[in-house]
C-alpha cells in the first residue's frame, strides 16, 4: 500500500485537488451560471501558469494587465493574482522539486539549489511582511509610484526593466559550464534581492522570482536550476502574501480564482515539460518580447 502511494503520489494529489474543486464549485448557489460567467478564466490560468513556471516569472505578468483591462480595483488585481498563483506556482514548485530530487539530486551544477532557497525564502517573506503590514511601506509606495492607484504605471515600468534584463541574460544561456557554489557576495546579495523582490511582489504580485532568476543566470548558474529556484521561492512568497488579502483587505475575487486557479494547477504541472522540450533561449526571447509589449502598453505614453 505504501509503495503504491509513493509511486502514484502525484496522481493521487491531483485526484484529491479535483474532488475538492468539485466540492467548492457545487457548493455555490448557482454552479451552472458560475461556469458560464467565469469558466473561461481557466484558460487564463493555464497560460499564466505555464509562462510563470517555465520562465521563473510570476503569473502576475499575465494576470495583472488582464485584470486591469477588466477594471478590477488595484487591491483586487493584486489579491486575485496572488490567489491564482498560490495554485499554479505551488503545482510548479512541487513539480520542479520532484524533478530536482529524481534527476539532479547529485548533480554538481544543481548543488546550490537548497542553499539558495534558504537564503532567499526568509528574506522574501520579510519583504512581503514589511510591504503589507508596515506603515512605512505605504509612504514608500506613494513616493515611488504615487500610490496603489498608479499600479498600471508601476507594473509597466517594472515589466520594461524585466524584459531588458531577460534580453541581457539570453547570451549567457549558451554556457556549457556553470557555477557550482555560492560565493561570499551571493550570501549578501541573494537575501537583499529577495527582500526587495518581496516588497515589489507585495505591490505588483510579480518581482522576486524574476529578480532571483535573472541574477542567478547572470552569475553563471545553470539556467534550468535558476528557473526552478525562482518558481519555488515565488510559490512560498505568494502563500505568505495571501492571508493579508484573504482576511484583511478581503479583495480576492474568489469566483475568478475557482476557475483560473484550477487552470493554473494544470499549467504549473505542464510548465516543466515546456522548458525541457524547447530551447531555453527561444523561450526567454519570446517571453521577454511579450513582457516588453505588456510593459510599454501599461505606461501612459500610449
Amino acid at each position: 500500500m505504501v509503495s503504491f502511494i509513493n509511486r502514484n503520489f502525484g496522481k493521487l494529489v491531483l485526484i484529491v485537488l479535483f474532488c475538492l474543486w468539485l466540492v467548492v464549485l457545487f457548493a455555490q448557489a448557482s454552479p451552472v451560471q458560475l461556469i458560464q460567467e467565469f469558466g473561461l478564466f481557466s484558460v487564463l490560468g493555464v497560460v499564466g501558469a505555464i509562462f510563470a513556471n517555465a520562465t521563473g516569472a510570476g503569473g502576475g505578468v499575465v494576470f495583472v494587465p488582464f485584470f486591469n483591462y477588466l477594471s478590477f480595483s488595484p487591491q483586487s488585481v493584486v489579491a486575485t493574482s496572488f490567489a491564482i498563483q498560490c495554485c499554479g506556482m505551488t503545482a510548479g514548485a512541487l513539480t520542479w522539486a520532484r524533478y530536482y530530487k529524481r534527476q539532479h539530486g547529485h548533480d554538481h551544477y544543481w548543488k546550490a539549489l537548497p542553499s539558495a532557497l534558504m537564503l532567499t525564502i526568509p528574506a522574501s517573506i520579510c519583504g512581503i511582511g514589511f510591504a503589507q503590514y508596515s506603515s512605512q511601506s505605504a509612504k514608500l509606495l506613494e513616493q515611488l509610484w504615487g500610490g496603489a492607484n498608479h499600479l498600471h504605471v508601476a507594473f509597466g515600468g517594472f515589466s520594461v526593466l524585466l524584459a531588458l534584463a531577460i534580453f541581457a541574460s539570453i547570451p549567457l544561456m549558451k554556457r556549457t559550464h556553470f557555477e557550482k557554489d555560492l560565493k561570499t557576495k551571493d550570501l549578501v546579495l541573494l537575501p537583499f534581492i529577495s527582500f526587495v523582490g518581496g516588497i515589489v511582489t507585495a505591490w505588483l504580485s510579480v518581482g522576486v522570482g524574476e529578480l532571483i532568476a535573472v541574477y542567478l543566470i547572470i552569475r553563471g548558474f545553470n539556467v534550468t536550476m535558476s528557473i526552478a529556484i525562482a518558481v519555488i521561492i515565488s510559490a512560498v512568497t505568494v502563500w505568505s502574501a495571501l492571508p493579508y488579502h484573504a482576511f484583511i483587505t478581503d479583495a480576492v475575487v474568489w469566483q475568478v480564482v475557482v476557475f483560473a486557479g484550477a487552470g493554473a494547477i494544470i499549467g504549473g504541472l505542464l510548465a516543466k515539460y515546456v522548458v525541457l522540450a524547447f530551447s531555453v533561449q527561444r523561450l526567454k526571447l519570446f517571453f521577454g518580447v511579450w513582457v516588453l509589449i505588456l510593459g510599454v502598453t501599461s505606461l501612459p505614453i500610449l
